[in-house]
């Protein structure tokens, strides 16, 4: 299966055309078969993806990794871009019950912040946005399928403590349960791509690992939430990549720049920065 990645959104730009915005939204051309992960924060997506020569009027699915406003903020102007050019009356937008959960960032006295999808759904609907949301793995194509909800299996990898839901008149912390990825299935072996990986990157891959039954990773490219990550986390993720064996790591938007460059000393050619603008095409 032929793959092309473009990174349509991330916090870095790799080109002085592009725009750089705290997010992520990547683009997938699987055999022609088109789709939209993530849409970033706001409408600037649209702007990266002419620059780039992306026809978003192609797509016909879009996944949510998660409901927070950086992966979600850019989804309305998005619909209507895509009615435009692609004369869509529906979109099928596969992602988890939670996306649409009251979701902030907390510190009890210090901040409170709503970061959850900036839309309701009616409003979405009303755009021609049709919501396939399951817990389970759900199959975008043929040898294309997402996570579902990923396991925790890894002591060492914890979801960050600012982040609840509200409930009633008070808070408590989100499990971000809705938070998945993307499996695509080639002869290489799994190509993995992160939204944010807010229930950790060695969780997600483990987890393809078993839903697939193949155990072959070719490339992981995303988010990792690695960004608090301290010295036994980085460790363990390391030694857990390398035994994975993978071929293409390309971190981005929530990574952080002190563990990006991390990871870049340790996996040398197989590393690069996942920036907006990036095209990544990986072989049969």
């Amino acid at each position: 299966m032929a793959v092309t990645i473009t990174t349509l959104t991330e916090n870095t730009s790799g080109s002085p055309d592009i725009i750089a915005e705290w997010g992520q939204s990547l683009f997938i051309d699987a055999d022609g078969e088109k789709i939209l992960f993530d849409t970033g924060p706001s409408g600037l997506v649209l702007k990266n993806a002419g620059k780039l020569g992306i026809d978003l009027g192609s797509v016909k699915k879009i996944v949510l990794s998660h409901g927070h406003y950086d992966h979600t903020g850019g989804l309305k102007e998005v619909l209507i871009k895509m009615r435009e050019l692609g004369g869509h009356d529906e979109v099928e937008i596969v992602g988890h019950p939670d996306i649409f959960g009251p979701k902030y960032s907390y510190i009890k006295g210090i901040v409170e912040r709503y970061i959850g999808i900036p839309f309701p759904r009616q409003e979405l609907e009303a755009l021609g946005a049709m919501f396939n949301l399951s817990k389970q793995p759900v199959k975008i194509y043929e040898n294309i399928m997402t996570t579902g909800e990923v396991e925790f299996t890894q002591y060492y990898e914890k979801i960050d403590p600012v982040l609840y839901v509200k409930e009633n008149d008070g808070f408590v912390p989100d499990k971000l349960a809705d938070d998945l990825g993307i499996i695509i299935k080639t002869g290489q072996g799994l190509v993995v791509l992160l939204g944010c990986a807010h229930r950790g990157i060695v969780n997600t891959l483990l987890h393809a690992r078993k839903i697939t039954g193949i155990k072959e990773i070719y490339a992981v490219i995303g988010g990792t939430h690695l960004i608090s990550a301290k010295q036994e986390q980085m460790s363990a993720t390391i030694e857990a990549l390398r035994g994975f064996g993978i071929k293409k790591l390309g971190v981005s938007h929530c990574t952080g720049l002190p563990s990006a460059s991390i990871l870049a000393n340790e996996f040398k050619e197989v590393f690069f920065f996942n920036s907006a603008g990036t095209k990544t095409v990986l072989p049969d």
